[in-house]
């Protein structure tokens, strides 16, 4: 039993929000406390109030993990990990793992995967450090690229928080994709936030970045009960599926790959490669992209590399490479290597 002045220090609300409940907490801290909108505490008369804190603190429990694995033609692997607490709130919680189960989809309707796609449903912090603590070495062997998918539900321009060392194929393929998406934001790597402090912790310093929305911290609505079903849009959301499945596709179809014939251009109209006769702006950009690749694939840049210098679609070098392997003038830039 307390009075209203001794219950007041258990009580946590935002004078400059007096309509929103806070969300905090203490994990490891023997402290008790409600949290509620600060109009109405205000309104609490004095008297005296009855606590009743019924939990138990350091027992003996278990943690619970989700994982789905879609496996590729090759070892190399996309992490997709977003985080399951944060109870009743909308952006900053549910919007992750919606977009990352409709995203599970998309990949696992995909005819061909190279690569394969690690989808991870943990709690924030503790569940990656208990992840990493089990899986991290396979993933330091296997993991080229992976994302931090959280406050992804809001109507919000997206942004990039890059992984710790900034330039990882994560990074680039973000860039790339988001680079034509309005009001986009980039940001380089800073030691707190979400789950991708963990994956780059100097000692496992893992390819994983974060594409978000709006970023956590910096809309009024975060951490508080205004962080609801009204702040997010399922319509934005399928627009984060979409940009994110973009992402994904150009990670899976990124190779390294070397000029089999690289002393001089090699001729390509008799290996039908080029037009013989007229000209239009499909055909010379199909040209132009040939050209990227073979004056570029020395076994040092990969196909986003080229796109990215080219001002080439993807999408277009992709389709060119594909005809040059097939004609005998690209192959897998290890491939001369393991042979010798």
């Amino acid at each position: 039993v307390l009075s209203r002045a001794e219950l007041d220090g258990h009580l946590h609300s935002l004078p400059t929000q007096p309509t929103a409940i806070p969300y905090l907490t203490s994990y490891y801290s023997s402290r008790w406390g409600f949290c509620l909108a600060h109009e109405q505490r205000e309104r609490l008369p004095d008297g005296e109030y009855e606590v009743v804190v019924d939990t138990e603190l350091r027992a003996d429990g278990s943690l619970t993990l989700g994982e789905a694995v879609l496996p590729g033609e090759e070892q190399g692997e996309v992490l997709l990990s977003t985080y399951t607490c944060h109870p009743s709130l909308a952006n900053n919680e549910l919007s992750g793992p919606l977009v990352t189960a409709f995203l599970y989809q998309r990949v696992a309707a995909w005819p061909r995967r190279r690569l394969s796609y690690r989808f991870l449903f943990a709690p924030e912090t503790i569940g990656a450090i208990a992840y990493l603590a089990r899986h991290g070495e396979v993933l330091r062997e296997r993991l080229l690229a992976g994302y931090v998918v959280t406050c992804i539900g809001d109507a919000g321009p997206f942004t990039l928080k890059r992984s710790r060392r900034g330039n990882t194929l994560a990074d680039r393929a973000a860039e790339y994709v988001l680079g034509g998406e309005p009001g986009v934001r980039m940001l380089d790597f800073f030691p707190s936030g979400s789950d991708e402090r963990q994956y780059c912790s100097p000692g496992f310093d893992l390819p994983v970045a974060s594409v978000m929305r709006t970023r956590y911290g910096t809309y009024p609505e975060y951490h508080t009960s205004l962080d609801d079903r009204d702040f997010i849009s399922f319509s934005a959301m399928a627009e984060s599926v979409d940009v994110y499945e973009r992402i994904l596709r150009t990670l899976d179809t990124n190779l390294r790959l070397l000029n089999t014939s690289p002393y001089g251009e090699p001729q390509l109209g008799r290996r039908g490669l080029y037009p013989s006769l007229g000209s239009s702006k499909e055909i010379d950009q199909r040209v132009e992209a040939m050209l990227w690749i073979l004056n570029q694939s020395d076994g040092e840049h990969d196909l986003l590399d080229i796109a990215a210098r080219s001002g080439v679609p993807m999408e277009l070098i992709v389709a060119a490479a594909d005809d040059l392997i097939q004609a005998g003038l690209l192959e897998p830039a290890d491939a001369r290597h393991s042979a010798s």
